[in-house]
């Protein structure tokens, strides 16, 4: 049986943060190993990287605590991770650990009664 993980793309490695990294499909344990390295690799010089995880199908705690290193790897160059956007999966995960205002109001699921 073969399993589809997702899939990634986006700016080069070092760029400025004018491009956005997009991650699709899961953030789990078993794509911890080459989710880590395209996320480091993809922080700017100045620490800014924009991460568009709208089409993220599955988080776990492997996938969150990849986010939150970013997040501190990207600080400690004086910068920090800006979520374009986030699945109802990411944002569910981010919302019940009340971590969204570290990562932008985009961290946040849209509901019925979030405005567009």
């Amino acid at each position: 049986m073969t399993q589809e993980h997702g899939a990634i793309s986006g700016q080069a490695a070092g760029a400025p943060c004018a491009g956005t990294l997009r991650i699709e499909g899961e953030m789990t344990i078993y794509r911890a190993a080459e989710l880590a390295a395209q996320l480091l690799a993809s922080l700017g010089s100045d620490g800014c990287l924009r991460l568009d995880l709208a089409e993220v199908s599955e988080v776990d705690s492997a996938g969150l605590q990849l986010l939150v290193a970013t997040q501190q790897a990207a600080m400690a160059r004086g910068g920090h991770v800006h979520l374009v956007a986030a699945s109802p999966a990411v944002g569910d995960m981010l919302a019940l650990l009340e971590l969204a205002p570290h990562f932008g109001p985009t961290a946040l699921p849209m509901t019925q009664d979030t405005p567009a």
